[in-house]
């Protein structure tokens, strides 16, 4: 592993151990050349994946761009970062697991909005503005009473959302 301060070569591992639930390894490693430490994390990848853009571009899956994005819906809600680390986890086992190696922009958006949904409302809607492009105020208003719908038809699952 390259050292992100120096770019020397030879790192070397001072301390590995199971996170996410025995889904990752983080590692302490150390550079002997400049002395600096960081941590790196191994995770299981089953498949290449690709994603289809809306303009029709292919790029690379990016799991930290996805954990950006869901990361920024959830700011400042009162959910613990262990609880989004295994809601984007859960996002990049079912794309991993459908099978396929080109998945458009669109599933991702969807599997998102699902997840966010059944974690916390609010990131739910913020995320929906922005993936859906939220124009005016009735869009919110659609989300709101499709969150509202879900809550009077399965209690206990989504609390409703507080108006002012």
């Amino acid at each position: 592993m390259r050292c992100p301060y120096c770019a020397g070569e030879n790192t070397q591992v001072k301390d590995s151990r199971p996170s996410e639930e025995n889904s990752a390894i983080r590692r302490r490693r150390v550079c002997p050349d400049c002395g600096g430490r960081f941590t790196t994390f191994e995770r299981v990848q089953l498949r290449e994946i690709t994603v289809l853009k809306r303009s029709g571009r292919k790029v690379p899956f990016d799991r930290d761009k996805l954990a950006r994005s869901v990361e920024v819906a959830l700011r400042k809600r009162p959910i613990e970062g262990e609880r989004i680390e295994r809601c984007v986890s859960g996002i990049v086992r079912q794309l991993e697991s459908q099978g396929e190696s080109e998945v458009p922009s669109s599933v991702i958006g969807e599997l998102v909005m699902e997840a966010l949904r059944g974690l916390d409302p609010v990131a739910y809607v913020r995320f929906a503005s922005v993936y859906r492009d939220f124009r005016e105020a009735s869009d919110f208003e659609q989300v709101l009473g499709e969150i509202a719908r879900d809550a009077t038809d399965a209690p206990g699952t989504a609390p409703p959302l507080k108006k002012h």
